[in-house]
């Protein structure tokens, strides 16, 4: 390996400090079990398809008490899985489940990496998976991981077949397979040898499991004990994974935390098999690197006296041990010793140091003011050399606090990378081979600190953020964002249009520089008619904001397509919206999505006005029935108890609402009493554990896992006369056309003979099941359960699951 070469793999790939998160501060402990892994030189990496597949506690296990790198490869982010604190869908929810696992990696102290899969949801096999994600692309994503993390084992979650339980499970693990064979051959992907070597790893495994009703574990298996108790972190392994695995708060993963021994089982897939321990045949100590038995010696002695009470007093002993290691031929393990030795001694040193922007955000192309502080909490003799390459040469004071004013330009938008670009629906567009696998943006702006100690210089690099303090949580950090100059800002991602109705699209414009202004110009598919053609604005404060509203109407031959935003500002073309997803459990997250959506006209007839709502876990019905003129309100404990619900003509519960809401036990008698009273209520899907409600309708039904995946999977209406696929709208095949994801999950079983099963549809190879809709009369009104997917299919502006879906909840009074 050449040094061009290792010079890269350190810049991209060595974990940096994340963009919102402050600066390291270890205590005693944590500076001792850093000591402990300065002599350990062995890495693993676990593989699997999604955020929470992972092994928390073997993670921990090996990264704290091995105290190996380790790192955990998603090949998704999770984009295809459900929601249950709000209503974000897709790239949005990759957004959150991204953090959630960065969260759980610094609980149990592994790395996190991803490939450029995309969740598309639940499927049934691996060849259902592989023809929507591009194999041989992820494929070359996760041997660029390997090549670039060098582990000495992968292993991985899921076996290759149908005991994964998910396609892309199974998937996972043939991707890791295969990449274990082809990250060693030169022939493979040679255009990642510009910057990185093959690798070939000793060996994979297969991390068997007993859960979910399946127990793939057995006694003649290779087994280690990882239920063990760390004094130094006063907790053990078990315990450490819960609080990992409850970070994943969007999946409901809460998990109670456990003690005393607990078994991993592993089976050998490939490579050189081990029959007693993982790293089995693996030297791990410095013994691997030529010169490094003696640097061994000098970290036992080092950890052997060290002093909790005065952990400056090992600084010399670092400082010393850092000097043999430079001294070590260019490779993968002087660079990654290196990195953590300087770390340990700015612990040890007692040394803090953080920059910060003066604002939030700033526009491309504008200055960044920035303060850069330094603190000394010890008594060694430490120099401040210079500070973003501006010479210092100043003598540090213990406890006190210097703090320099610095400034770096504003260079480019800190959308996430790989949401930059339109994609299809398997991968994700990254043209940046540098920046796959990441799991986040490299930082907007760092600062570089240089400090000599004696007499060594050391060099640093923090990222330059925001923080804040907030009266109720008390101080804040947060990733520094670079914007566009003006944002133009949909709130929807489909408009729907209702025969030849007009709609008024409201635009968002947003300011991030003094002074702006231009015009904002639409654009719309053939046969539409918008007015105005074009707005002129100015705007001009930072921060300042305004809507602007277009009214569009489409003409006789109106094609579907999509309603794009250009903003004409300073001489540039500006094409990018705003968005903010803000929860206490992860950092802010602002991105700057494409300002476009989709607009298409329907033949639609509606029937009522009127919806109540009451919220689930979370979706965006509300909105998608009111782009189509219903009156939506949502409905509180109080109204269902004790209001009048008779002005209602139909009542929806959000997804998963009987899973989340304890109160419709409660509310259930009063709602099936407005059924009975001449109302529709409509309940979509839930899952069957755990179920606040058991009796959600009038009459019996069970909840089962069944699903269709296929969304172009074939439609049969059983009932074709019934009125639901008559009334207002006939429902034909057609009406099925261009679902996204899946055709629905969770169906029902075992329903009660009065229930109508309106629809039948199958995934390939498998039995037609009719338990996506059902529908019975009760009293003088109408009960529907369905499991649908159309909390996906309404924000994406599906013609046929509007007509469908507002049939459902139009009751023919004539009939």
């Amino acid at each position: 390996m050449n040094f061009r070469q290792l010079v890269l793999i350190i810049f991209l790939f060595i974990p940096a400090l994340l963009s919102g998160q402050p600066s390291p501060q270890y205590n005693s402990a944590e500076i001792k079990q850093g000591l402990k892994k300065l002599n350990v030189l062995g890495s693993a990496l676990y593989i699997a398809a999604h955020p929470d597949d992972e092994n928390t506690r073997l993670l921990a296990f090996l990264a704290k008490e091995k105290n190996f790198r380790t790192a955990y490869l998603s090949l998704t982010r999770g984009d295809g899985g459900q929601n249950l604190i709000g209503n974000e869908q897709s790239e949005l929810l990759g957004l959150i489940r991204t953090q959630e696992l960065l969260a759980a990696r610094r609980t149990d102290g592994a790395e996190q990496y991803f490939s450029r899969a995309i969740d598309f949801g639940f499927s049934k096999t691996s060849d259902e998976t592989f023809r929507i994600w591009n194999k041989e692309q992820i494929l070359a994503d996760a041997v660029w991981v390997i090549r670039k993390l060098r582990p000495d084992i992968i292993i991985t979650r899921f076996p290759e077949d149908a005991r994964a339980g998910h396609g892309q499970h199974a998937a996972s693990a043939i991707i890791a397979r295969e990449a274990f064979l082809a990250a060693g051959d030169p022939k493979r992907f040679p255009e990642q040898l510009k910057y990185v070597e093959a690798w070939q790893t000793k060996r994979i495994l297969w991390n068997t499991y007993n859960f979910g009703g399946l127990n793939t574990t057995a006694d003649d298996q290779l087994r280690i004990d990882v239920g063990t108790f760390n004094p130094l972190l006063g907790k053990g392994y078990g315990e450490i994974a819960a609080e990992s695995r409850t970070h994943h708060k969007s999946q409901g993963f809460g998990s109670a935390k456990q003690r005393g021994e607990a078994f991993e089982y592993f089976v050998h897939t490939a490579g050189q098999q081990a029959k007693q321990e993982l790293f089995e045949g693996i030297n791990s100590n410095w013994n691997r690197i030529p010169g490094g038995e003696a640097i061994g010696k000098m970290i036992r002695q080092a950890d052997q006296s060290f002093n909790t009470d005065r952990p400056s007093e090992s600084v010399t002993a670092l400082i010393n041990i850092l000097k043999q290691v430079e001294k070590l031929p260019q490779g993968y393990w002087k660079e990654q010793k290196s990195r953590e030795l300087k770390d340990l001694i700015a612990a040890a040193a007692g040394l803090w140091f953080e920059s910060y922007s003066a604002q939030s955000t700033y526009a491309s192309g504008d200055s960044i003011q920035i303060r850069s502080e330094v603190v000394l909490q010890s008594d060694l003799s430490v120099k401040l050399v210079s500070v973003d390459n501006k010479i210092q040469n100043t003598d540090l004071k213990k406890g006190g606090l210097k703090s320099l004013k610095g400034s770096a330009l504003a260079n480019n938008i800190t959308d996430p990378y790989w949401l930059n670009e339109n994609h299809p629906p398997g991968i994700y567009t990254i043209r940046d081979l540098q920046l796959v696998g990441h799991p986040e943006n490299p930082a907007a702006a760092d600062i570089d600190f240089v400090f000599n100690i004696n007499g060594k210089n050391l060099s640093y690099k923090r990222p330059v953020i925001y923080k804040y303090t907030d009266q109720v949580r008390g101080e804040i950090y947060q990733p520094l964002i670079i914007a566009p100059a003006v944002t133009a800002s949909i709130a929807e991602k489909a408009f729907v249009l209702a025969g030849n109705t007009t709609k008024t699209i409201q635009v968002h414009l947003k300011s991030y520089r003094d002074k702006s202004s231009g015009i904002l110009i639409p654009r719309l598919p053939e046969g539409w008619k918008i007015d105005p053609v074009q707005y002129t604005f100015q705007l001009s404060k930072k921060g300042d904001e305004q809507t602007v509203q277009f009214t569009v109407s489409p003409g006789e031959n109106a094609a579907a397509g999509k309603f794009v935003l250009n903003i004409q500002s300073e001489g540039k073309i500006l094409n990018r919206g705003n968005k903010v997803i803000d929860y206490d459990h992860i950092p802010l997250q602002t991105l700057f999505p494409l300002a476009e959506a989709q607009i298409a006209r329907m033949d639609l007839k509606t029937g009522g006005k009127k919806i109540g709502y009451i919220p689930g876990a979370g979706d965006l019905i509300p909105e998608s029935l009111q782009q189509i003129g219903y009156q939506v309100n949502t409905i509180t404990e109080a109204e269902v108890m004790n209001g009048n619900l008779n002005q209602y003509d139909a009542i929806i519960t959000g997804v998963r609402a009987y899973n989340v809401n304890e109160r419709l036990a409660l509310m259930q008698p009063k709602l099936m009493e407005y059924v009975s009273k001449g109302g529709t209520l409509l309940v979509q899907y839930n899952v069957s554990n755990p179920l606040l409600v058991q009796d959600i309708g009038p009459y019996p039904f069970k909840i089962s896992r069944d699903r269709v995946t296929e969304e172009d999977a074939e439609v049969v209406f059983p009932e074709k006369d019934h009125p639901v696929l008559n009334y207002p709208n006939k429902i034909t095949s057609k009406d099925f056309e261009g679902w996204i994801q899946e055709r629905g999950l969770y169906f029902t079983n075992a329903a009660d003979p009065k229930y109508s099963r309106i629809l039948s549809m199958k995934d390939q190879g498998e039995s037609p099941k009719d338990g996506s809709l059902l529908v019975s009369n009760f009293g003088k009104g109408r009960f529907v359960y369905t499991s649908l997917a159309f909390f996906r299919e309404l924000p994406a502006g599906i013609p046929g699951a509007y007509r469908l879906f507002v049939n459902l909840i139009t009751l023919n009074k004539g009939n």
